[in-house]
């Protein structure tokens, strides 16, 4: 049994799951849709569902609240102290949906920007665009400051974070890695090599009572998502409003694992 979130991006990568293990000859039922952690991790427990595509940084929090891990590798290496007897995960994506500071590529071009360290080069005004929340956030201008030495001053944008920062009253803008308009919009997510975020790679958590059945398929297509991927995959979603099963069979076909 496959589940997922109620929500299309996870709904996506399921699918892909689900596809390639019926691929393999393997027997799937699909139990979308749940809805979030305190539904479904109860559910992976007791072997009612299987496997899940999970995001490592905020599952880790989930069952270790009080963890100081924040990059890929830390986080990663946490989780399988921190998951209760019976579930295990397997092999995490380079792919992540988590929070960013982000930069239209035209400005990124300007400034020779790839990571946000790159930010303390630029010569005008650096205004930062997220929800009101975020000027209060540990990675918020504060955090900003603190790790990377790059100051800013603070635009509460809410839903109109990306197209303040398309129409430039802002210049670098709060948005989730997976958000379908960094390609859409051509953005540039600008890489955070101090850990100032929580990663939240891409990883499928399994009821240990099939990990060994599956893990190998699923850690092929692992392999193979990556965070450009995933954000096209979800451009398919929500630009050309194609259904999870047709996005998941094009992509195994592209990737070879079909």
């Amino acid at each position: 049994v496959v589940g997922s979130q109620a929500y299309y991006s996870n709904e996506i990568i399921a699918e892909i799951y689900a596809q390639a293990l019926e691929n393999a000859g393997i027997q799937v039922e699909r139990q979308f849709q749940i809805g979030q952690r305190d539904a479904y991790i109860p559910l992976l427990e007791s072997g009612e569902v299987s496997l899940f595509p999970e995001y490592s940084g905020n599952l880790l929090q989930y069952f270790d609240p009080e963890t100081t891990a924040k990059s890929a590798d830390d986080v990663y290496a946490a989780l399988p102290d921190a998951l209760p007897a019976g579930l295990e995960v397997l092999d995490q994506s380079s792919a992540t949906d988590q929070d960013s500071y982000t930069v239209t590529k035209a400005f990124a071009d300007q400034y020779n920007l790839t990571t946000i360290a790159d930010l303390a080069n630029v010569d005008v005004p650096l205004t930062l665009g997220g929800n009101a929340e975020l000027a209060e956030r540990p990675y918020g201008p504060t955090g900003l400051k603190d790790t990377y030495g790059v100051d800013v001053a603070f635009s509460a944008t809410g839903d109109t974070t990306v197209e303040d920062l398309v129409a430039g009253t802002i210049n670098v803008a709060n948005v989730y890695t997976a958000d379908p308009r960094i390609q859409t919009d051509d953005l540039v997510v600008l890489e955070d090599p101090d850990s100032l975020f929580l990663a939240s790679n891409v990883v499928p958590i399994v009821n240990s009572d099939v990990a060994s059945e599956v893990a190998d398929v699923i850690n092929a297509i692992q392999a193979k998502l990556t965070p450009a991927g995933l954000v096209a995959l979800n451009v398919q979603s929500t630009e050309d409003q194609l259904s999870s099963a047709d996005i998941a069979t094009q992509w195994l076909q592209d990737n070879g694992l079909s």
